[in-house]
This record gives structure tokens, sequence and C-alpha cells, in this order.
């Protein structure tokens, strides 16, 4: 059973009591605000997610501040949600059974760098890392399209990629992580160090099984980016230009992006400065290239019948402090809500090889319905695809519904965004291994609880035999 308190505001009362250096947050405004993420680009999380809100904001900068707040919150049976800058899409920093939320944001130093390997605090923003690695020669291997604001941590916990994914696959793609530091969940806490591939037991649940303190990355040689917008009548020659463009060995890219007429015309109302970019009927890839790649660009686009429209130099891009970065990945759906509040989104995933042809019939079968944006990546096996953030305009759930179920019946993933548990969305499945780890870091069930289904079915699912998964402990803390 979960061990909750009973009388919750004794038991924050005394955690508050027992934590006196914590910076806490108790007015309500600030708490409501603290408590959300971007869900709301979800009109059913919208719907579930109302009213649900931390009773405290414990905000620590240093590793015995956050071993403070969560002894205590063990000790009293306090509800603990960890938040990194809450730039997510699924309620995971909302604490949907209330309690404290832990805000990890001031946790944020890079502790070290040894070539291609940098080891940072949880809380560290994506691009104030890039910031003080590029120096060295080095950058993040993907970022998501919130670089600016998001942490480390949260892509961690709730991330899939991003922008460098075209190279590097998705996060939990072999070599990317490599080792997490992470606090148990108990009156006296202990530190974990778990290294690549037990580390991604702790990869995309949201903080149900784990509080995370640092992360141990490969990093990626940095260089300078161009960006360049290359539009076409035609939907098909889009396609196949930016699937050849990301597939090709000879090109130093980043990011490959496709987005069809309908996507075009809501950013050209959005974003008036790219309109030229993106005139009436036309499709555009956006792509991020190494400089002396632009040549190669050039001779591509030419030969699948595209003009570059858009091109910004590395320079350039830093003294305009605008990037196509922020057009690309779930930015589209937020520059496209600023247009029409009725646009939401799915999230798909085409299996390699046979992507084309899928994205070709989805397109024949909803015709106009569905808004195509897609990411051009890796997957885990490094093969070659997409991924989708297509968007539509909401009527209803069932229509929710069954779009997402057309996509499964063409043989295409989907990573629901309208559930907030764990196991309904891109987990897809429970996974005993999970809930294992969070059996062993978080006996009581406090972390982030009710968002992960299989901690109901523990009884059952720790019966069958698991992998070995022992772990060392790195130290004891005391008691607070």
């Amino acid at each position: 059973m979960n061990e909750l308190a009973t009388d919750l505001p004794a038991a924050l009362s005394a955690v508050i009591a027992e934590t006196p250096g914590i910076d806490w947050v108790t007015d309500a405004g600030r708490r409501e605000r603290l408590s959300r993420d971007f869900a709301w680009f979800s009109p059913v999380l919208t719907r579930e997610l109302a009213g649900k809100t931390a009773e405290a904001v414990a905000r620590p900068t240093d590793e015995a501040g956050v071993v403070a707040v969560v002894a205590a919150c063990a000790r009293h049976g306090v509800a603990l949600t960890p938040r990194g800058s809450a730039t997510g899409n699924y309620g995971q920093c909302t604490p949907v059974r209330g309690g404290v939320l832990l805000d990890l944001s001031g946790f944020n130093a890079l502790l070290w760098q040894r070539g291609g390997v940098a080891r940072a605090q949880a809380g560290i923003r994506m691009g104030a890392m890039d910031d003080q690695l590029r120096p060295s020669g080095w950058e993040l291997r993907c970022v998501p399209s919130t670089f600016r604001s998001a942490t480390l941590g949260g892509l961690y916990g709730g991330g899939f990629g991003g922008v460098g994914s075209i190279n590097h696959g998705p996060l939990a793609a072999t070599g990317n992580v490599l080792g997490v530091r992470t606090l148990t969940i108990e009156p006296t806490p202990r530190l974990i160090e778990l290294r690549a591939p037990e580390a991604l037991l702790l990869h995309h649940v949201y903080g149900t099984n784990g509080i995370v303190l640092e992360l141990e990355v490969a990093l990626a040689p940095a260089h300078p980016w161009l960006e360049a917008i290359v539009s076409f009548d035609d939907f098909d020659a889009a396609l196949v230009f930016a699937d050849t463009f990301a597939a090709q060995p000879g090109i130093v890219k980043k990011s490959v992006t496709l987005f069809d007429s309908a996507v075009c015309a809501l950013l050209a109302q959005a974003l008036p400065y790219l309109s030229s970019a993106l005139p009436a009927g036309c499709h555009a890839v956006p792509v991020l290239v190494a400089e002396w790649g632009e040549q190669a660009l050039q001779e591509l686009a030419a030969a699948h019948g595209g003009v570059i429209r858009w091109r910004q130099s590395a320079a350039e891009v830093v003294a305009s402090k605008r990037t196509l970065v922020e057009t690309t990945w779930n930015h589209t759906t937020l520059h496209a809500l600023k247009v029409d509040k009725a646009i939401t989104y799915i999230q798909s995933g085409f299996p390699a090889g046979g992507h084309l042809d899928q994205v070709r019939a989805l397109r024949r079968h909803f015709g106009d319905e569905l808004l195509v944006h897609l990411e051009f990546i890796r997957n885990r096996d490094g093969l070659p695809t997409c991924s989708g953030l297509q968007m539509l305009r909401y009527r209803d759930d069932a229509q929710l519904d069954a779009v997402m179920q057309v996509h499964r019946d063409h043989g295409v993933g989907i990573a629901n965004p309208h559930v907030w548990r764990v196991e309904d969305g891109k987990q897809g499945a429970i996974n005993a291994e999970i809930v294992a780890t969070k059996a062993r870091f978080d006996p009581q069930g406090l972390l982030n609880p009710g968002k992960l289904r299989g901690w109901d079915e523990r009884e059952r699912l720790l019966s069958v035999d698991l992998p070995d998964t022992t772990v060392p402990v790195l130290a004891t803390l005391p008691t607070f």
C-alpha cells in the first residue's frame, strides 16, 4: 500500500518546519503555476488535470537541500513530485495527488567535462550547458526545441530526443546516457549510481521511480550550424528530399523537418518574419546543416525541385536570436495554437524502411483533416526514419482515438500525448523492471503517485524473476 499521510496539512507543516534552509513556495498562485506544464496542448489533459496542484513547492539549490526535503517527506508520508522547467507536454510535473513539488531548476551546475563526456546536475538548462561546452568544441547530442529553458533532467525524465536525434537517435539509444546519480525516497535516503543500461530504468517515467540528481551523457562535436528552409510545390517531392537529405552520409546535419502546406500557412501567420520563406501552397523542409555542407544542400535541393527561401549562417542565428530550432518539434504546435486554438496533435513513430509509403498512405486517408509535421531521425537501432507530430483541429475525444487507431492500423506506432499515466503514453505497457526499480528506490510509493499504473500491480509483477539490477550504494546519508 502507498504510505501517504492521512493528515496532509499536519504532515506538510512538519516537513516545512524540519527544513528551514529551503526556499518554500506556499502562496496559491505560484503553486498553481509551478504545478503546470504544457499539457494544455491537449484538450483532454486540460480537462483531466484541472485543479491538480501541489500544496507546497520546495526549491533546493544543493544536494544537501534535496536530501533534506526528501528525508522529511519520507518521514511524514508526503507525496513528492520532481519538476525541472515544466516544458513537458503530458502533465509529468502536475501532482495528481498533491503534496510537495520538488523544483530542481536551481540545482544546475555543469560538474565536469572530459572530452566527449560531461556530467551535470539535473536542473541545468540545456542551452546554458551547450554555452559552457562549446568553447571546448563539444555540445549536447540532442536537445528539444525548448532548449533555452528545458532542463537536462527534465528531458531525461519525460522527453524523447529532439534536434540532433537525426544523428544519435533518441535519448534512450545505447551510448547517449552513460550514468545517473539517484536518490532513494526513504527517511534515511541513499545515493545510488546507476550505469547504463540500468540508468534507462528511470528514463521517461515522469520521476515516478527515483529522483535523478546528476546525469552523465555523451556529447557531439560542436559545429557552426547553417539554418535553411527549402520549399516545394509538391508534397511528395518535399518528402523524398527530406528523407534523402536526412540519410546522406556525407552531409553533416543536425535537423531535418517536413511541414505540409497547411502547417506552413499557420507558421507564416504566427511568425511573420518567415512568411516570405513559406509562400501560400508551399511545403517546406527546414534543415540545420554544418556551414561547409551548404553546397551539398544546394545540390540536393535543386535535384528535387526545391528552392532555398531562407538562410541564416551560424553567426546570423546568434545575432538575430532567432533559430529554426524553435519552429520544430513541439514548438510547431505551440506556434499553430497561437493562430488556431482548436489545434491539437498526436505523436507517431514510423518503422524504418516503409516510412515514406506509410506517410503517403495516411495522407491519402486523412486528406485535409491531418496536418503533416514530420521530424527525421535515426531510431534506437540507428536506422533512418521519421517521427510525426501531426496536428488536427479537435472535435472530441472519439476523433482523437480514431485518428490514432488509423495510424496503428497502418503499422505506425503511437505515443499518445493525451494521457498522463506513464504506461498509457510512450511506454505503451506495464514494465515490471520499472516497477521493481520504484519498489527499491521509493518503497513508500511517494514519488509522483498515481502516474505509474504498474505500481498498483506490484505484488503480482514482483513475484516474477527479474534480471539482477544490483547497483552500488554511494553513501547512506544521515537522518535530517
